[in-house]
């Protein structure tokens, strides 16, 4: 077995490669051979200096995170920076591809750094719910000041190697070989006799710093770091480094990442970085199947989800054409996109010339002709069977053999809708969220006959449009729709059983939900909803309880903020609770013989989360979600589920499958057959089992 550090000497200078692939994290291994090798430069006279660079295809990219939440081995990586800076020699830090959190922390603690231009530095920990542990918050804010520092730490996105080298980050950007820059600029220190410059030393921009810099960064935080506990310990962190000598900021550095490890919010996010990265793997996809190329696409339906798709094939450079039989609404439609793409350059999110670029990719044509070469086309016309099979039927005569053809439906059967065409190999579910340019999640949907080539190539296009992609089996709202019913029947329930909307909504966005059920639905528009449970209204048993209190919203025009009232009524985006709602609820209730009741925030919160849980078993059982995971990925991603719960399964299993469904199991008592416990969760929980446990 390899070394995981390799050392050897080069004109008068060790260079130290860190050989621990894929992205030569941190190991123990790794630990030790980098306190080994730097060791033995330093006794070494004939080395004058040290390069550090890292071996395949980066630098180190951070912790070997599968040591997070064991016992921590011995060398521990803060006793590796101690170890760099205590050289009596020149340390230079050669990067590329990305040094990111320990890796970092190692490249900060070292005497210089230099990277090709293509590299990436940062410190991510906040997205695995804990901060840097390591220097990174004591060490940063000394090199480039504490609020530049904060603006990399607290997000916890990367910046290019060229941002860091007009920060100040980089000492040189290597134009060449990396290596061969390195260690000329190793010689150039030893021949100019540089002094050894050490980040800890570096008090200027430390010192003297206004505290409203940490107030002001709080409250530009607020909303979206709600619930979080990482991005708070952050600020804290940076700020003890504006307060304390380096030897005590590091101490409580430690002491704010130890609390955030020991957090359940480290596990859920850490659940939630695995899931993202194992939803992307199909088992019975066969090894050699391959994608088929997409280099142009076409979408059905210019309305506001047509145009969001548009913009996704935009902004990964496919050209794009929208059909609609409307030149109005076509023209309307690709009006919304370049609005839509002029916010985003007023924010300074996109520039211009982007914003042209993917402009000149979107056209729009009333002629299905004009599609047929497309490699895929992705249908967004009304959410109605009809509609659906009459579309897939044109499709079928103008498009060329071997496109993919996609429905964004979000409910209805896949199989049915590929029986319209000839080809119902090539035809597949796309589900994309609304707004589809923001919203991250495509739900991909297999029918019964979706080739596995199909299959391949829209989980490989979810990842060209920087969609975050699951593959689900085919049923009534497939995953996420086909949960989200149970949610919202009992958000309803509980209107006429004694709550309001803004109650029912503060709990379950204090719970963590970006937004709650009812300002969700009067956001989407209510008639949406209303329109798929006309549809439907024949297949409900005379004697189940339904709550019409939306429907009745509907009738009367409501149909949330762009009618300008919903559950509540608006000015501007601004919801007001309304007392007009309030009597439509009361009058159900009173319809249904229902004695109003106070109702606590904890109930809330079980009545509509544990139908999540109930409705992702059975979803299991069946086979349409290939894992657990898979079913907290769609929440994570297209429904707002708090990321540091790690989605509804997850969430379940901390609590304790036992205990859910001790409580779904009195639901079912006073509530009914909605409440009846899945099979799959009665199993585990009985087990003692989790969802992945055989």
């Amino acid at each position: 077995m390899t070394d995981p550090v390799l050392y050897a000497v080069r004109d008068g200078i060790a260079v130290l490669t860190v050989e621990n692939p894929p992205v030569n994290a941190l190991s123990q291994g790794v630990r030790a051979g980098l306190i080994a090798g730097l060791d033995k430069a330093d006794a070494d006279p004939a080395v004058s200096a040290a390069v550090i660079i890292g071996g395949g295809r980066t630098f180190i990219a951070g912790a070997d995170i599968k040591e997070f939440g064991k016992p921590p081995t011995q060398p521990y990586l803060p006793d590796v920076l101690k170890r760099i800076e205590a050289m009596k020699k020149p340390v230079v830090a050669a990067l590329h591809g990305t040094a990111l959190g320990g890796g970092f922390e190692v490249a900060l603690t070292c005497h210089w750094r230099v990277a090709i231009e293509a590299a990436q530095v940062g410190l991510p920990e906040v997205k695995l719910g804990v901060i840097p542990g390591s220097g990174g918050t004591q060490r940063l804010p000394r090199l480039i000041g504490p609020k530049l520092a904060l603006d990399m730490i607290v997000p916890g996105n990367p910046i290019p190697a060229k941002k860091a080298h007009d920060l100040g980050i980089i000492d040189q950007i290597v134009a060449g070989d990396l290596l061969d820059g390195a260690v000329a600029f190793a010689k150039t220190v030893v021949a100019e006799k540089r002094p050894l410059r050490l980040v800890r030393d570096m008090n200027d921009k430390v010192s003297n710093v206004d505290p409203a810099v940490f107030e002001d960064y709080r409250k530009s935080i607020a909303r979206k770091a709600k619930g979080f506990l990482a991005p708070w310990r952050c600020i804290d962190a940076v700020e003890a480094a504006t307060k304390l000598p380096i030897d005590e900021g590091l101490l409580k550095e430690r002491e704010y990442f130890f609390e955030c490890m020991d957090s359940p919010q480290r596990k859920g996010q850490i659940h939630a970085f695995f899931s993202e990265r194992e939803a992307a793997k199909i088992p019975d996809l066969p090894a050699d199947v391959q994608p088929k190329q997409i280099a142009s696409a076409a979408v059905l339906g210019a309305g506001t989800m047509g145009g969001g798709i548009a913009m996704n094939f935009a902004n990964a450079g496919i050209p794009v054409k929208i059909l609609d039989m409307s030149q109005e609404a076509l023209s309307r439609g690709l009006g919304v996109i370049e609005k839509n793409y002029a916010t985003s350059v007023a924010r300074g999110s996109m520039s211009q010339a982007a914003m042209d670029r993917a402009m000149k990719l979107i056209t729009g044509t009333q002629q299905f002709e004009d599609i047929g070469q497309a490699d895929i086309v992705v249908e967004a016309v009304f959410e109605e069977m009809g509609v659906k099979k009459d579309v897939f039927g044109k499709l079928d005569t103008v498009m060329k053999p071997g496109a993919v053809l996609a429905t964004n439906t979000s409910t209805l059967n896949i199989d049915e809708i590929a029986a319209a065409t000839k080809r119902p190999q090539d035809v597949i579910g796309t589900h994309f969220f609304s707004p589809a340019n923001v919203m991250k999640l495509l739900e991909n949907v297999r029918g019964a006959k979706s080739s596995p080539e199909t299959i391949a190539t829209v989980m490989a296009l979810g990842k060209t449009l920087k969609k975050v992609s699951v593959l689900a089996g085919n049923c009534d709202g497939f995953i996420g729709n086909r949960m989200l019913h149970g949610y919202l029947r009992e958000a309803n329930f509980l209107l006429e059983e004694g709550a309001l909307p803004q109650q029912v909504d503060k709990a379950l966005e204090d719970f963590g939900l970006a937004m709650g059920p009812f300002r969700m639905g009067d956001l989407a528009g209510l008639d949406v909803g209303w329109r798929i449970r006309k549809g439907k209204a024949h297949l409900r048993p005379a004697d189940e309880r339904y709550s019409p209190v939306a429907d009745r919203l509907c009738e009367l025009g409501r149909f949330g903020q762009k009618t300008g009232a919903g559950f509540y009524k608006y000015e501007g985006r601004d919801a007001i609770p309304d007392p007009a709602t309030e009597e439509i609820i009361l009058a159900s209730a009173k319809e249904q013989g229902i004695e109003r009741r106070a109702i606590s925030d904890e109930e809330i919160v079980r009545r509509c989360m544990y139908p999540l849980v109930n409705e992702g078993a059975k979803i299991l059982e069946e086979g349409i979600a290939i894992r657990a995971s898979d079913v907290d990925i769609v929440y994570l991603f297209g429904y707002g589920f708090p990321v540091y719960r790690g989605g509804p399964m997850f969430w379940a299993e901390q609590i304790g499958l036992d205990k859910v469904l001790a409580t779904i199991r009195g639901f079912h008592k006073i509530h009914g057959k909605f409440w009846e416990p899945a099979k799959l969760l009665v199993q585990r929980a009985e087990a003692g089992k989790g969802w992945n446990d055989r």
